[in-house]
């Protein structure tokens, strides 16, 4: 294996072992990251290695979101009335009634749109 090969396997563990545990981290690490990409000070280059950090980041960011979904109990009452943990599931929600509409009056023409 060649000294460079090693050196950028090193350099992408380095790097996948500094994203953070915590997604408020993430999150924070991932708008400091843009911010840089924004600003155009960074170099081809660098910009090139915010944005591989910036998409570790986000895959980061959204394997915790599916971990803490999968965590997330609904607490339901079964036919005795008892407890029972389910998983939460957005489709055995009710629904929430939506509110009617009521149409806004129609507005009067501005002043400067009379015809004479």
């Amino acid at each position: 294996m060649a000294k460079s090969d090693k050196a950028s396997k090193a350099d992408k563990a380095a790097a996948e072992a500094e994203v953070p545990e915590q997604y408020g981290d993430v999150v924070a690490r991932l708008e400091e990251t843009v911010n840089r990409l924004e600003s155009g000070d960074l170099s081809l280059e660098d910009s090139l290695k915010a944005f591989e950090e910036g998409i570790r980041l986000v895959r980061r960011g959204e394997k915790l979101l599916t971990e803490a979904e999968q965590r997330i109990e609904q607490l339901l009452l079964d036919e005795d009335g008892k407890d029972v943990v389910a998983p939460l599931s957005v489709a055995s929600r009710p629904a929430s009634p939506a509110a009617p509409r009521v149409p806004a009056p129609p507005k009067p023409p501005p002043e400067d749109d009379v015809p004479f």
